[in-house]
């Protein structure tokens, strides 16, 4: 039989057994209004962010590759030495530097040399030979230190400094060739025949008997005119004659004599009419007795002397005038024979040479010098033609003239043995350069010498600079860019350390503030239908005002703004 106790402590032990039981069953079930309540979407929450002050930069990625820049193919200009005879690499150019004046290849034996400047080498440059391309040829030989001028004539000077600069590097400057001095001989004894003929034929003419009496004739009336001229210019150079002079001196001493009568007949005249007064002496203490005038003498004998000594004065100068005059006439009269004496020895040797060229013009021996002096003048012609270009020449393949100078060759077209029909290498800048493209929206951001920084695969960087954008950028044989992008060219600063063909990721800075400003993200600006850059800032949990701000620099994501915001404020990006 069960106890009491037993029995109470089986019954509260069931009791707890039905509570557990109805417990978990209550929270397994729920009404359809808990179950809606529990599924509905939780109550949406603001995603912000802090405002920032730093420094923002703005950069363009640009993904390119390492290369040395300015490549540009070579081929010759035209044949290498003095011959048209089939040319072949003797000597292949080889990679590395090219400095100036360094031979790029040979050909046939033959040196090409690279020389720096602009106009490119279209010609054999042959003595006298004017132009740019001759003045810019003695620049690079100076700059070498072979001397010569600057004048832009390929004079000897120039050659003698050509000569130097093939002797420096072991060849000889190309020389004529050996049909060129077979011509240019032929053509000297061209000129040699022809004048030996012309002074055969001169000879027999002046020897011929139908001319010697028209050339004594003309020797005749050539010393004819040379004493009437000779006459002439002595007559000329003196006013009077012998006997003029003569005349001319009895004149002049009848003057100076009837002056001499002249002056006494005065004297006397005028001693007569003022005889001077003779005062007669007194005894001191007594008076002077009056004083009596002597009695004026008869002048008028001596006043009829005068008149005659004038009129025998003005009769002695009229003489001496006359002789004058005749000397004058005479001598004009004498000027005027000779002068028609020279005039007729003029025509008489006009009309001995005339008599003389119609003898010769219609002598067969004339006719034969005629022929023998044209002869000699096409000859003639003909050698100077010919030497004009005739001796040490620069062919147009010996020199290659490339803008810039040292260089390198970055690639060989030609093998040695192999023939020279197109380009020889390319030619590439000593100094590496960044090849790759843009956007275009982001090229309008690019400016030529903006700073930037290339990365290499090992994280390494080098500073560099953006040299060209768009079509200055572009380098012939590169790849074109693709869906409308710019081509970008940037030069390191350095190339320390780099290698051609290597890629690499450069960044252009396209912008940056000076100093520390507020940032937030692009996300957090909102433009009002009014235009205005705003913000929400959130002041309390879920709480927000707008904010008005102006923005400036935008890079990475963010935007640099002004306004009344601070440092730490939360701005809204989105909604939770």
């Amino acid at each position: 039989m069960t106890s009491p106790r037993k029995l109470l402590v089986t019954v509260m032990a069931g009791v707890v057994v039905v509570a557990v039981i109805g417990w978990a069953l209550s929270t397994r079930l729920r009404s359809p209004a808990d179950e809606a309540a529990r599924r509905a979407a939780p109550k949406p929450s603001l995603i912000t962010a802090a405002v920032e002050r730093r420094k923002l930069v703005s950069t363009v990625v640009v993904s390119g590759t390492l290369e040395y820049g300015s490549p540009l193919p070579i081929s010759l200009a035209g044949a290498v030495g003095g011959t048209s005879e089939l040319q072949r690499a003797t000597r292949a150019p080889r990679k590395g530097r090219l400095a100036e004046g360094a031979v790029l290849m040979e050909v046939n034996g033959r040196p090409v040399f690279a020389l720096r400047g602009p106009v490119p080498m279209h010609r054999t440059i042959t003595p006298g030979a004017k132009g740019d391309d001759v003045e810019q040829l003695q620049g690079a030989l100076r700059r070498l230190g072979y001397g010569g001028p600057r004048s832009g004539v390929f004079d000897r000077a120039t050659i003698a400094a050509v000569t130097r600069m093939y002797a420096a590097k072991g060849y000889e400057a190309q020389q004529p060739s050996l049909t060129d001095r077979q011509t240019y001989d032929t053509l000297r004894k061209a000129v040699q025949t022809a004048q030996e003929t012309l002074a055969t034929e001169k000879k027999a003419l002046d020897e011929g008997r139908d001319v010697l009496p028209l050339k004594l004739k003309v020797r005749n009336a050539k010393a004819d005119l040379a004493a009437a001229q000779r006459a002439l210019k002595q007559a000329e150079s003196r006013r009077l004659t012998p006997e003029d002079e003569t005349k001319l001196a009895a004149a002049d001493a009848a003057v100076r004599a009837a002056e001499e009568k002249l002056l006494e007949a005065e004297q006397a005249l005028d001693a007569a009419r003022n005889p001077p007064a003779s005062p007669p002496s007194a005894a001191p203490g007594t008076t002077a007795p009056p004083s009596t005038a002597a009695p004026a003498a008869d002048t008028q004998l001596l006043e009829m002397r005068a008149a005659n000594a004038r009129a025998d004065l003005a009769a002695a100068r009229a003489t001496r005038e006359r002789v004058l005059e005749e000397a004058e006439q005479a001598r004009e009269t004498k000027l005027e024979e000779l002068r028609k004496a020279v005039r007729a020895a003029r025509e008489g040797l006009a009309i001995a040479e005339q008599a003389l060229r119609q003898a010769r013009r219609l002598s067969p021996t004339r006719l034969k010098v005629a022929g023998a002096e044209k002869d000699v003048t096409a000859a003639k012609a003909l050698l100077a033609e010919f030497a004009r270009t005739y001796g040490t020449v620069v062919p147009p393949g010996e020199v290659v003239f490339l803008p810039t100078l040292p260089a390198r060759v970055d690639k060989s077209e030609v093998k040695a043995g192999q023939r020279i029909e197109d380009e020889v290498a390319t030619v590439t800048g000593s100094s590496f350069m960044v090849t790759g493209s843009v956007d275009a929206a982001e090229s309008e951001l690019l400016r030529p010498g903006m700073e930037a920084v290339i990365e290499l695969d090992t994280g390494k960087t080098y500073q560099a600079r953006l040299t060209a954008v768009g079509e200055r950028a572009r380098v012939p044989g590169a790849e074109e860019p693709k869906d409308g992008a710019q081509p970008v060219l940037l030069t390191p600063d350095s190339a320390k350390g780099l290698r051609a063909g290597t890629p690499v990721t450069a960044r252009v800075t396209v912008g940056a503030t000076e100093e520390p400003v507020l940032v937030v993200p692009v996300a957090a600006v909102i433009t009002g239908a009014d235009g205005k850059a705003r913000v929400r800032v959130e002041y309390a949990p879920d709480r927000t005002k707008d904010v008005d701000v102006r923005t400036g620099l935008a890079a990475d994501g963010n935007v640099e703004v002004t306004g009344a915001l601070k440092e730490g404020d939360r701005v809204v990006v989105g909604d939770g």
